[in-house]
């Protein structure tokens, strides 16, 4: 068995997005996340973070820059996702309020709530296009 990493800090996943205000808005109203850092110029943290939880936070590049942070390495178009970021929530009430926030908010729903084998889900994209499934644990909750 492998050892973990000693003094792991927290995974941060950094997603490229078109317009900071946009997505400061989305994130911290919509979605109801905390955001962190030292305020910019235009009273947004810069970098723009937010914690998940205790071990991931989900940070925001301006398009223009990703390819700088990632070496120039291509990434996916804007219309595609390369990865599917997922919520777990307490139950479906929590699920269908989110959806409700989100949607008010400016995000595309792209699977409705509905009961699945591995939970009660939705699925959305935010402004960017970057895909959030929010779900329950397990049927029935």
């Amino acid at each position: 068995m492998t050892k973990p990493i000693a003094n792991q800090g927290p995974i941060t996943v950094a997603l490229p997005v078109a317009d900071r205000r946009t997505t400061f808005t989305f994130y911290a109203e919509g979605l109801g996340l905390g955001p962190f850092g030292e305020l910019d110029e235009d009273g947004i943290p810069e970098p723009l973070q937010f914690t998940l939880n205790d071990g991931v936070r989900v940070m925001f590049i301006p398009t223009g820059g990703f390819g700088w942070v990632t070496g120039g390495r291509q990434t996916a178009r804007s219309d595609q996702s390369e990865c599917l970021l997922v919520m777990t929530l307490a139950g479906q009430g929590d699920v269908l309020g989110m959806v409700d926030r989100v949607r008010n908010g400016g995000a595309e729903i792209v699977m409705e709530p509905a009961e699945q084998p591995w939970g009660f889900t939705a699925v959305l994209a935010d402004p960017d296009g970057h895909l959030w499934q929010l779900r329950t644990d397990g049927p029935g909750d």
